[in-house]
This record gives structure tokens, C-alpha cells and sequence, in this order.
């Protein structure tokens, strides 16, 4: 069912490492031909273009691509209780960690009347991407919105693909889950030309561009993410979900398996990945998997995410090895199943959200846990984090020197601007003393 890579006995360098890391051969490269004509298709004929695309692509063609605000209350009063309170639970849990993430505000005095004022600026208009394809995800408008509201930005915009089954509009439960957070512009579209949208707006439905673009998407969604930065930011290429196990003997196999299958359960491009030194565990955990995939109710999707050549049990010598695995691999998700978890821990660098002990499984982070299930995937992690507050801030530095901390600088200033031979430099400092 899933392959098995074998690393004992060996001494890899990094460089040896990546070339052995499961991955799936997901090309962004290869979308960005059919993105360019999309967003560009989008950039020449506005809303007639992203109704075009949607009746080709989504098999229905919006009544309206911007959604009505009765539709969003509508979409909130036909929450059931059950999912408005786990809703409303997610969105207090979200808040408060996103809000420990804030930064303080500093000033550094460095000499009498010379100071450098740290502060953080947050956006003021972002684009969020929901995506609507094999799942429905009320969880990542959470996980969008709350950080940005935190992080003070004052505008915000969410788009969805037109569902089919409600006749072009986007699913109710995601317009449900906008309309509890206060987001009242709302747009049915998807893909690619969602992205060209809200980077570079559409006059006829009011859709101002935004500055940062933010949320996953499928390959295409990627590629055109990569096309508008510089028009706008955005957080990262989203790809294919992964997950990364490193456990020890002690480890439960059952729930070792049940993590990697949940998953596996999004994708056929999933990763599943258990790192462990010892192959008892291995051969439960394999067995685990036969017992438990076929009874699953994606169980074709399942089974073709665990054969896929992205999923592996992966045999090493010792747990830094494991760690050392994980740090090159850059998982999206890390559980860590050992006797002692905090040992491990202290080794890991890269990772998107690391979840400690039998207790912390992913499915947690992706709802109730507090933290963000937006995450860098396809190694992205071993450069940057994951989406939180922080995400939506700008650091500046605002300088502010008196006449006094400034002349006792002249002399190092323009020192070093004459030996950079750049005259006008020096010339600016020493004009705000000629005249005295």
C-alpha cells in the first residue's frame, strides 16, 4: 500500500536528502500559461470574463458574481446550530491566539534626541481565496479572516467558485461562515481568474484590487499567485496538504495510522509520511493502514494518496536522524509521537504547525486548536510560516533625530558617504550646519 524508503545505515547530506524526499510532481510551471490567459482574459473583459470562465470551468454560470448582502444574512440564519457554535468556537479560539502574535510597538533611543520608532502597519485591503472543490471549507475562512481583523485591516474581500448545486452561488456554509465574521464582500468566483480579479479589481462589480492575496487553491490557483506578485503580496503557493509523523516504539499505531489517513483524505497528491526508528512500528502502522483505508468513505482517494509516490514509512537510525529528515522535508504538519516529545522538539527547525503527543493530532490545528491551519506546503516551510496575524503587518521604522544627535554623526556620515563617492550624501547632512 505505501512504499517504504530505508535510511539506515546511511549518513545522507542535505543535499543527498532532498533528492530522496517522497514528493508529488506537482508542476506550477505548467499552469502558468492557462493562468496568464485567464487573468489576462479577466484584466480585458471584467465581470463578462469571470462568467465566462465559470460557466466553462465550474459547469455553471452565476445569476451574479458579487454576492448579495441579504445572501449573506440569509446564508448566517440557515447555519445549523451545531456548525454556528462550532463556528463561533473556532473564531474566539483563532482570535486569541492570533492576537498573542501581535507585535509591540519600540523605541530605541541612541543618543540624546536620536531614536528608531519600530511599528507595524497593517494592510488595509486583502482578497481571500476559499476553495471549493472536492470539500467545503467554512474552517479556512476562519483561519483567513480573524488574523487580518486582528492585524487591524479595514477591508476585506472573499472569493469562492460558483457551486453548481446552488445554482452559481458559492457554497451557503462558507457564505454563512463569512457573513458571522462581518465579511459582507463576497464574490462567486474561482480559479485563476479569481486571483487576476483581486489583484487588479473589476470596476463594474465595485472590486477595488487588494493589496495582499491570501488562502490555498489548487495548481492553478498557484500559478496565478505567482503571476500577480508584485501587483500584490501574497502568502505562499498552497499545494497538496502533507503530513509528517516521526515516531518512536511507543507510539500508537493505530492513531499514528488515523492521522496519516486524515490526511491522505484530501487528496490523491496528499502526503503521508511516518519517519521512525523502529521497524515494529513501521510494520503496525502498515498493517494499521490496510485495515483502516478500504473502510474510509474517500477510501479511492485515500488509497491513491498512499500509493502515490509523495506518501512513504520512512526507516532511520535514530530519532535525530528523523528530525534531520523533517528539517530538510519542511512538512506543512509535523506530529511528533515519542516517549519524550520536547527531546525531539528541540531538534526540529522547519516546520508549517507541529502537533506534540497523542492528543495533538492535525485534525485539531485544522479547527479548535487556536492555531492557523493555513500552512506552507511542498517544502515552503523551511522558509516561511505559516499565515497569523503577522502575516497582514508591515514593519517601519520612523526616524526622528534632533539638530544636536545629528551633528554628532556629521563627521562618521560623511566619512562614509565620501568613500562610497557620493558627494550629494555628505553635502545633505552638512547643509543643515552651513548656515549656522
Amino acid at each position: 500500500m505505501i512504499q517504504t524508503i530505508d535510511l539506515r545505515g546511511l549518513k545522507p547530506s542535505r543535499a543527498e536528502l532532498l533528492s530522496l524526499i517522497p514528493r508529488s510532481q506537482t508542476d506550477v510551471s505548467a499552469a502558468t500559461a492557462i493562468a496568464t490567459e485567464l487573468i489576462a482574459d479577466v484584466r480585458s473583459r471584467g465581470e463578462s470574463a469571470l462568467l465566462d470562465q465559470a460557466e466553462r470551468l465550474d459547469g455553471i454560470r452565476p445569476v451574479r458574481v458579487r454576492q448579495d448582502i441579504a445572501d449573506v444574512s440569509r446564508a448566517v440564519r440557515a447555519l445549523s446550530t451545531e456548525v454556528r457554535d462550532a463556528l463561533e468556537e473556532a473564531i474566539g479560539r483563532v482570535r486569541a491566539a492570533s492576537e498573542a502574535q501581535l507585535p509591540a510597538p519600540a523605541v530605541t533611543q541612541l543618543s540624546p534626541g536620536g531614536e528608531v520608532i519600530q511599528r507595524w502597519m497593517p494592510v488595509s485591503r486583502v482578497g481571500f481565496y476559499v476553495p471549493g472543490g472536492k470539500a467545503v471549507y467554512p474552517s479556512s475562512v476562519v483561519m483567513n479572516v480573524v488574523p487580518a481583523q486582528v492585524a487591524g485591516v479595514e477591508s476585506i474581500a472573499l472569493a469562492s467558485p460558483p457551486q453548481k448545486a446552488f445554482g452559481g452561488s458559492i457554497h451557503p456554509t462558507i457564505l454563512g461562515a463569512a457573513g458571522l465574521l462581518g465579511v459582507e464582500e463576497v464574490y462567486a468566483m474561482g480559479g485563476a481568474g479569481a486571483i487576476g480579479a483581486f489583484a487588479y479589481g473589476v470596476p463594474e462589480l465595485s472590486l477595488d484590487p487588494v493589496q495582499l492575496i491570501t488562502g490555498p487553491g489548487n495548481v492553478f490557483v498557484a500559478a496565478a499567485k505567482r503571476l500577480v506578485r508584485g501587483q500584490a503580496g501574497i502568502d505562499a503557493e498552497a499545494g497538496p496538504t502533507e503530513i509528517l509523523v516521526i515516531a518512536d516504539a511507543t507510539a500508537t499505531p493505530f492513531l499514528v495510522a488515523s492521522d496519516l489517513i486524515s490526511q491522505a483524505e484530501h487528496d490523491e497528491l496528499a502526503a503521508a509520511v511516518l519517519v521512525t526508528d523502529s521497524v515494529d512500528l513501521a510494520d503496525s502502522v502498515r498493517r494499521e493502514l490496510e485495515r483502516l483505508a478500504p473502510a474510509i468513505h474517500h477510501r479511492a482517494r485515500v488509497d491513491a494518496a498512499l500509493r502515490g509516490q509523495q506518501s512513504a514509512i520512512v526507516l532511520v537510525d535514530d530519532l535525530p536522524s528523523a528530525a534531520d529528515f523533517s528539517n530538510v522535508y519542511g512538512p506543512e504538519h509535523l506530529e511528533i509521537h515519542t516517549a519524550e516529545p520536547g527531546e525531539v522538539l528541540d531538534l526540529i527547525e522547519s516546520a508549517g504547525a507541529i502537533f506534540l503527543g497523542d492528543n495533538s493530532p492535525v485534525s485539531l490545528g485544522d479547527y479548535l486548536a487556536g492555531s492557523n491551519h493555513v500552512l506552507p506546503t511542498g517544502g515552503q516551510a523551511r522558509f516561511t510560516p505559516g499565515l497569523g496575524a503577522y502575516t497582514f503587518l508591515r514593519p517601519q521604522q520612523v526616524i526622528r533625530y534632533d539638530r544636536e544627535a545629528l551633528r554628532a554623526v556629521e563627521s562618521k556620515i560623511v566619512a562614509l558617504a565620501t568613500a562610497e563617492d557620493l558627494p550629494a550624501h555628505a553635502a545633505a547632512i552638512t547643509a543643515r550646519f552651513s548656515q549656522s
